[in-house]
């Protein structure tokens, strides 16, 4: 053994004795994500949390078909397995402004959309569910029975939220879940539905299996497998005293739910949430990501809204109830790791955006359910996340959605000027040799990375003078000290690490083997 590496192993004993009064934070070789504050200590200099946002692209559908109309949403979207399709699942739904009311028509359904890349869409043809003598489109299911429910039970299909399931002992016949909205002779409910191929359902019980909410379920209403809970989650939208809200609750089996807790947000607004699209961010599923949409309902105003968008359809809309003109959506970002308690961002994580026909509406921004990889419009550059929003909502015979992209794990960074800044992470284990970052610099910036003990000393070999700079903009940069060392020493053991960033943001970290990209 060399005489680095026995120095080395004789600072590790000092470190697990000085750092024993502080429990590490085990980080195994997963990727962790700056969105919260889990790993961070201290940000000193100008070193700060900061929010990104989803950059518009193309429209993704337009919903213009004679079953669908102005009031399409509640968007599911996933990858269906590695290289496999892309699903999307949604409410094909049109509100008619009359001069008095307002109000859908009553035919909606649940319609289904596929892509090979995420990118271009179609509507395939289903030949499942007749429309006006016809079954040539694209609907999944109607308003009303389904098979295996009991009588006079019948759900709503304009609140679909469909999944893939996630557990590994999922049967066959439900390999694709999903919670609607259902009425039934006990009342209002949640009911839990299943299928073989994602297109023939039937109930997974015959009534609904959650019932306890202080509001009709009036939202997109959902649940998923929680890989790391062991476990399914359900959200769901309550409404205590007029303030809109989330709820939850977990199950073992989608059919059997826990009593329904409060969603919290320490240290965040209290604004009103009408959606949660909450879900396991797939590159670090540890982390449970949601895109709420924050309603706002603004007084009225005529000098104000004359400045907004589709201005004569507002007033008609408003005139029927003030509300319907003068509210306004966007969408938020939070996160979580137990389920219940959320970082919740007060700042919008996706505007209405600039000014233009279609935007500025109560209905606008609802982000799909959820972010799912796609290939960059940049030939060689890494994959990109995209997220589907609603547009074109409640203004004329038709909607849209539209695509946005993101980074890879790009919600959030630790970003710092070119007056530079430094973060220092609580005590970590961790596994693996090499430590990894998605971090992007300008071409004078940088990030250097010193291991200390948990008590700030820094590991021989390990100091911040040893570090190689890393430069440039990578979802997956490998960090490297002089002489080639790497980390197997300190696996295991308690560290901290010091970021130094200057003109740079960081916006995740993980540790694993030498080589390759994950």
């Amino acid at each position: 053994m060399t005489a680095a590496a026995l120095l080395l192993l004789a600072a590790m004993a000092g470190a697990d004795m000085a750092g024993a009064k502080d429990a590490p934070v085990d980080i195994g070789s997963r990727r962790e994500l700056f969105v919260d504050r889990a790993l961070v200590a201290t940000l000193t200099g100008d070193a700060r949390q900061v929010l990104h946002h989803p950059t518009p692209r193309e429209t993704a559908l337009t919903l213009d078909a004679p079953w669908e109309g102005s009031g399409c949403g509640y968007i599911s979207v996933f990858r269906d397995g590695d290289g496999g399709r892309y699903r999307m699942y949604y409410k094909a739904y049109h509100l008619a402004t009359y001069a008095d009311k307002v109000g859908p028509r009553p035919d909606s359904y649940t319609c289904y959309a596929e892509s090979r890349d995420g990118i271009t869409w179609t509507k395939p043809s289903l030949g499942l569910v007749d429309y006006k003598g016809s079954k040539e489109n694209n609907i999944v299911l109607a308003h009303g029975p389904v098979p295996g429910a009991a009588r006079g039970v019948r759900i709503d299909a304009a609140h679909p939220a469909v999944f893939r399931d996630a557990n590994p002992d999922a049967p066959a016949d439900a390999r694709y879940k999903a919670l609607y909205l259902a009425g039934s002779p006990k009342g209002y409910g949640l009911m839990a539905l299943k299928s073989a191929d994602g297109f023939h359902w039937r109930a997974l019980h015959p009534f609904p299996v959650i019932t306890k909410s202080d509001h009709g379920f009036d939202s997109q209403n959902l649940a998923f497998w929680d890989p790391t809970a062991g476990l399914y989650r359900a959200y769901w939208r309550t409404k205590p005293k007029g303030f809109r809200d989330i709820l939850t609750a977990t199950s073992k089996d989608f059919v059997h739910w826990t009593e329904p807790a409060a969603l919290t947000y320490p240290g965040a607004p209290a604004e009103q949430l009408y959606t949660n699209v909450i879900k396991p961010y797939h590159r670090a599923p540890h982390i449970l990501i949601g895109f709420p949409v924050r309603y706002v309902e603004r007084r009225w105003s005529d000098e104000a809204f004359a400045h907004l968008p589709d201005l004569a359809h507002r007033i008609k809309r408003k005139n029927t109830s003030e509300r319907f003109g003068a509210a306004l959506t966007d969408a938020l970002l939070m996160t979580s790791r137990d389920g219940v308690t959320f970082r919740r961002w007060g700042e919008a994580f996706l505007r209405p955006g600039i000014q233009r026909p279609g935007t500025w509406a109560y209905g606008q921004q609802y982000l799909g359910w959820h972010a799912v990889e796609t290939r960059s419009a940049l030939p060689g550059a890494p994959n990109e996340l995209s997220l589907y929003a609603t547009e074109s909502y409640w203004t004329g015979t038709s909607s849209a959605f539209r695509r946005y992209t993101l980074r890879l794990d790009g919600f959030v960074s630790i970003q710092a000027g070119a007056a530079g800044g430094e973060l220092i992470t609580k005590p970590i284990t961790f596994t693996g040799s090499t430590l990894r970052l998605n971090v992007s610099t300008s071409a004078a910036g940088s990030v250097r990375v010193e291991v200390q003990t948990p008590d700030g000393r820094p590991l021989p070999g390990f100091a911040l003078a040893d570090c190689i700079e890393v430069f440039g903009d990578d979802v997956d940069r490998a960090v490297t000290w002089k002489g080639g060392r790497d980390l197997r020493p300190m696996a295991g053991r308690p560290v901290r690490l010091r970021l130094v960033l200057r003109d740079a943001d960081l916006y995740a970290l993980r540790t694993g083997a030498s080589g390759g990209k994950r």
